[in-house]
């Protein structure tokens, strides 16, 4: 079987070639390659490499499926791979990698949206599917933006050299799909953060682990988690890693909160969008002991409402312990109205419940005049 060149603005889609080589080897051998595609050999090395170019791509090619190089249009340099095969049954799978000299100039996208496009042509094709891993927001933003649809976590559905397992995320387009890019509940930040110019808030990643380990494990704070379980280190870690792909898939926006002059770890705060059906979202926070007294939780959490009622949420909820006097001014401070009184609504230490004091702010409710949010000691 003959594969065909697929021609893009910024990437060609070509069969590989025994000069590709040196950058294949490298490319499979970066790290984040290595990471997000446990199942090449490690370390992959150009023999690695020739074997593909020469056995591998050809024995899947003629087996009906797809085996691409992504290639530079005006330098013909090797910039990532892709390929696919059939499942059986109008189903198709594919996958991609790029290399790190190509990376953050749109190649993944374009590619996929190539070779998604051919392989939904080819008769017999009516579902496509992919896989990424939960911590790969890169590759989630790829699906999103070449129309594909997250369908939900398989668990354990992927497989790595040593034979353990790890979660992945399905993602499908169908032949009757536009292929446009998938609409989003939770868009990015405007400018990738928010800021009043005294408190930023940035979005939660992998490198917070240890300043929210360190919050979280506080015993002012674990009181008021739900549950008020405390949280092994890799559990948090795995949270912090994950934050990123649950932002995309609509149902959080979890954010650091930072000093603005300085960028130092304060805390953090979350907008947790369970309820989009209804436009409702709830927010939660904590704030560090070094920082309170200062403003800053009732600050962070004006940012926070402003940007939820600009893409379009109606109700922002809070919830309360009712001895949680600091947490109540914070939110007062914020606009919020108490609105109701929950009994046993939550967990609490060793099988109790606690009751809930639930606030509510609407975009069209008024709030305090700005000035330096007062002192707070959430």
């Amino acid at each position: 079987m003959i594969m065909e060149t697929l021609q893009g603005e910024n990437v060609v889609l070509r069969p590989l070639r025994p000069d590709d080589a040196d950058d294949l080897a490298a490319g499979c051998a970066d790290p984040l390659t290595q990471r997000f595609l446990p199942l090449l050999p490690g370390p992959y090395t150009r023999e690695h490499a020739l074997w593909w170019i020469s056995e591998g791509a050809p024995a899947a090619v003629e087996a009906g499926g797809w085996a691409y190089g992504f290639a530079d249009p005006a330098t013909d340099r090797l910039t990532g791979g892709g390929g696919g095969k059939r499942l059986g049954n109008g189903v198709a799978e594919i996958g991609y990698w790029v290399a790190p000299w190509a990376r953050e100039r749109g190649v993944a996208t374009e590619a996929c949206r190539l070779l998604a496009a051919h392989v939904l042509s080819q008769p017999g094709n009516e579902r496509l599917v992919l896989g990424t891993q939960v911590e790969n927001a890169a590759s989630q933003r790829v699906a999103l933006a070449t129309g594909f649809t997250r369908e939900g976590i398989e668990r354990a559905g992927g497989g790595r050299r040593d034979g353990s397992r790890y979660d992945r995320i399905v993602w499908s387009r169908l032949r009757t799909d536009s292929g446009e890019p998938t609409p989003r509940v939770l868009p990015d930040l405007p400018s990738g953060e928010l800021t009043d110019g005294v408190v930023t808030l940035r979005p939660l990643l992998a490198a917070d682990t240890e300043d929210t380990f360190a919050l979280r494990s506080l015993p002012d704070v674990l009181a008021t988690s739900v549950p008020p379980v405390p949280k092994e280190f890799d559990t948090v870690a795995e949270i912090c890693a994950r934050a990123q792909s649950a932002w995309l898939a609509g149902q959080r926006a979890d954010f650091t909160i930072r000093d603005a002059a300085t960028g130092a770890y304060a805390g953090e705060i979350g907008l947790y969008y369970w309820e989009s059906g209804t436009q409702q979202a709830m927010t939660g926070y904590s704030l560090m002991p070094q920082w309170r007294g200062r403003g800053y939780t009732t600050r962070a959490v004006r940012l926070v409402a402003a940007w939820a009622f600009s893409i379009g949420i109606i109700r922002l909820i809070a919830g309360t312990a009712p001895d949680n006097v600091n947490s109540h001014r914070v939110l007062q401070r914020a606009g919020f109205e108490r609105e109701g009184y929950h009994r046993a609504r939550l967990p609490g230490p060793n099988g109790t419940r606690i009751d809930d004091i639930q606030w509510v702010l609407l975009p069209d409710m008024e709030r305090p005049a700005d000035n330096d949010g007062g002192p707070d000691r959430s």
